[in-house]
C-alpha cells in the first residue's frame, strides 16, 4: 500500500515539474492586455504559450461578478476533466511563482504586501526585467490578489462563460 502510494505521489511530482518545464521553456514570453469589461461579445483568448502580468484586486474581482475557480466545480463529462485538470494546474503554476516571492519579499521586509498596489509593484513588477510572467489563464478567469490572506487567486467570471455559451449555441441553446 505505501508503495503504491509513494509511486503517487513520485507520478504527482514528475507531472508537476512536467508543467513547470513546459511552462518555462515554452518560448519567449508575451504580455497581453486584459479584455476591455464593456465588451459586446466575449472573444475566448489564447491561452498556450502566452503570459500575462494583469491582475485584479480582489474587490474589483468580485464587483466585476468573479469568484474563486476553486469554488467553481462544474461536472466534466468525457475529455473535458482533462482540459478542466489542464486549466486548474495553469492556475496552480501561476501562484507557485508567487508565493515564492511573496516568502521572499517577507524574509526581506519582515511582512507580505499589504495592499494591492505594494503587491504589483513588489512582487509582479509590470515592465521590470525581473517582473512575473504568469501563465495566461482562459478568458473566463483573471488572477486576482486578496491583501486579506496575502495569496493570489485564480477567479472565475460565470457570467462570461453563460453569455459566451449563449452567443455560440443560439436561442435553442444547441
Amino acid at each position: 500500500m505505501q508503495t503504491l502510494l509513494a509511486q503517487g505521489w513520485k507520478l504527482l511530482l514528475g507531472l508537476l515539474v512536467a508543467v513547470l518545464l513546459l511552462v518555462a521553456f515554452s518560448g519567449p514570453p508575451t504580455t497581453e492586455p486584459p479584455p476591455p469589461v464593456a465588451q459586446p461579445a466575449v472573444q475566448p483568448r489564447e491561452t498556450l504559450r502566452k503570459t500575462t502580468q494583469v491582475v485584479l484586486d480582489i474587490a474589483e474581482a468580485r464587483r466585476q461578478g468573479g469568484v474563486p475557480a476553486a469554488d467553481v466545480r462544474e461536472p466534466a463529462p468525457g475529455l473535458e476533466v482533462y482540459a478542466q485538470a489542464y486549466r486548474e494546474s495553469v492556475g496552480q503554476v501561476g501562484t507557485i511563482a508567487v508565493e515564492r516571492k511573496l516568502k521572499l519579499h517577507e524574509a526581506e521586509h519582515g511582512r507580505a504586501p499589504e495592499t494591492y498596489e505594494e503587491f504589483m509593484q513588489s512582487i509582479i513588477g509590470p515592465g521590470t526585467p525581473d517582473g512575473i510572467q504568469l501563465p495566461m489563464l482562459p478568458y473566463y478567469q483573471e488572477y486576482a490578489y486578496d491583501p486579506a490572506t496575502r495569496k493570489l487567486l485564480v477567479m472565475e467570471f460565470p457570467a462570461k462563460k453563460e453569455q459566451r455559451r449563449r452567443e455560440t449555441t443560439g436561442a435553442a441553446g444547441l
